[in-house]
């Protein structure tokens, strides 16, 4: 009777009438998602041993809870609820197509973690998550879907916090680019006063990656973001950021790679890795792979069939040429980009819902040209085709394709972190 239980299939919200004035909520996907139950159970289930003590007394609370309010006459005893997968409970988290790997080399922790990517790269090199963190409920959905464990919340948060583990040996992050203030800091010199990297970065989701790094002090982290970073604000923001990395005690590796290499797309991103000094004292060996040139084109993404609710109406389709033209007589680069089949796209981005623009393909003399399918834009970042990418609308799916990692390309630059991490650790 309780093998019954799945908890996926919970409604999104439900009340719980403890006692008289008392009442259970339940709270399970959305951006408040740190005060999400589900997060932490499903953290316990895939992790065990490896989430903290007072974690793990939490996910027990909240697993009788949830049992007790599918079968309220069964008296739980306490060993299915800290072995309750050996009791054959909620075995629909682990019927994931991405499961962790059994024999695990290193943990690492998933912050901005979006649709997946940067954990898919790492389970290729044998990496256990044991915390992940999104605040986006529709990526959340995505994640959950493939890897069967549902993101914490707003990493801002320390109700968020306070569940990464004690120890991890990797720290990935997809960060937004901010810029960063400088009137406190200024204010703070003019009063000879020492600065930190609080100081510099307060306010920003960067203080956040910073902050958990002087927390935890993993042995390497490895960011990514976008090309611009280096030259953004002047280039300030990129030397706070490596200033403060560097400040932590970090050596400080950083190379503007473009995934065009292993997807038919140009899409230029600076990765940026670090390892702890006090255990490698900055000797580490470590070096960014080389990259060949393209190898794919666009028309080896492309689906056989598609429906035609991705082809440009004729409205749309007149409305983005009239446009280009108006640009191009002003001497603008800005239009529409129909794609050579036999070459690689622009960058895709998370805007590509709204109509498709940068990367239409053509369909033929006398037809509209149509956009990508979700499912082309997953085979342009390096997804799998077993990735599930349905579990959001069509319009969700774009906008998270359009903000995620190329795939292959984090997995070639993790491939070296973690042989550099293991080999000067080992």
């Amino acid at each position: 009777m309780l093998q019954e239980i799945k908890l996926k299939n919970f409604p999104e919200k439900i009340s719980v009438i403890k006692a008289p004035g008392e009442k259970l909520q339940i709270h399970f996907y959305g951006p408040k998602s740190y005060n999400n139950q589900l997060a932490l159970i499903t953290h316990y289930l895939h992790n065990g041993e490896l989430v903290k003590e007072s974690s793990r007394q939490q996910a027990i609370k909240f697993l009788r809870e949830y049992i007790g309010y599918k079968f309220p006459k069964i008296e739980i005893a306490d060993s299915i609820l800290y072995n309750p997968l050996q009791a054959g409970l909620f075995g629909d988290f682990f019927h994931i197509p991405f499961p962790d790997p059994v024999n695990y080399r290193f943990t690492f922790i998933d912050l901005f973690a979006g649709m997946g990517g940067f954990r898919l790269a790492m389970r290729e090199q044998g990496g256990k998550c044991v915390f992940s963190s999104e605040w986006n409920s529709f990526a959340q959905k995505t994640y959950m879907a493939n890897f069967g464990e549902m993101p914490f919340g707003d990493i801002t948060k320390e109700e968020t916090k306070q569940y990464i583990p004690a120890q991890f040996d990797v720290l990935c992050a997809g960060f937004p680019c901010q810029p960063f203030s400088i009137a406190g800091v200024s204010k703070k010199k003019s009063l000879g006063r020492e600065t930190g990297f609080k100081d510099k970065t307060q306010g920003t989701l960067f203080f956040e990656v910073a902050d958990i790094i002087n927390r935890h002090r993993p042995k390497a982290f490895y960011l990514e973001n976008v090309k611009n970073l280096v030259s953004h604000n002047k280039g300030n923001t990129f030397k706070i950021i490596k200033d403060t990395l560097e400040e932590l005690e970090y050596s400080v590796h950083y190379q503007v790679m473009d995934g065009k290499a292993f997807v038919p797309q140009h899409r230029e991103r600076i990765m940026i890795v670090g390892f702890d000094k006090r255990l490698y004292h900055g000797r580490e060996n470590f070096s960014f792979p080389e990259l060949g040139e393209p190898i794919r084109k666009i028309r080896d993404i492309l689906e056989a069939e598609t429906d035609s609710k991705y082809t440009l109406t004729n409205n749309l389709w007149e409305y983005l040429q009239t446009y280009a033209d108006k640009h191009k007589a002003k001497g603008n680069g800005f239009g529409y980009g129909l794609v050579d089949l036999n070459g690689i796209s622009r960058t895709l981005s998370a805007r590509y819902y709204k109509d498709g623009s940068e990367i239409l393909i053509p369909q033929g003399e006398g037809m509209n040209p149509r956009r990508l399918t979700p499912r082309e834009c997953a085979r342009l970042m390096g997804y799998p085709d077993n990735y599930i990418i349905n579990s959001v609308s069509d319009l969700q799916a774009y906008r998270q394709c359009g903000n995620s990692v190329v795939v292959p390309l984090i997995t070639v630059v993790s491939e070296q972190l973690v042989r550099t991490m293991l080999m000067e650790n080992g």
